[in-house]
């Protein structure tokens, strides 16, 4: 995706991207945006120092891909962290 979200959008990509428990392809199917895609976003939008942060922490995460996932667990994100779409 080559298009800019709006800040609503940004923000919550970036928060569900920082989520261990948020898969890309949850990302993907809720704002269009694959893993590639996320990895631009996340290195054009935060400091140098926080996407390097990040990248360390979501490489090689379970948890960020659902195929990796062990079997029986289908939630896309932690029901405590969850934020409807449009909320603050």
């Amino acid at each position: 995706m080559s298009s800019t979200p709006d800040e609503t959008t940004l923000s919550r990509i970036i928060e569900m991207a920082w989520e261990d428990r948020t898969p890309f392809d949850i990302i993907e199917q809720r704002f269009g945006y694959g893993e590639k895609d996320v990895i631009a976003l996340m290195r054009r939008h935060l400091k140098r120092r926080a996407f390097e942060n990040w990248r360390k922490r979501v490489s090689g995460r379970k948890t960020k891909h659902a195929a990796l996932r062990p079997a029986g667990i289908t939630r896309g994100y932690c029901r405590s962290q969850y934020k409807p779409q449009g909320a603050g």
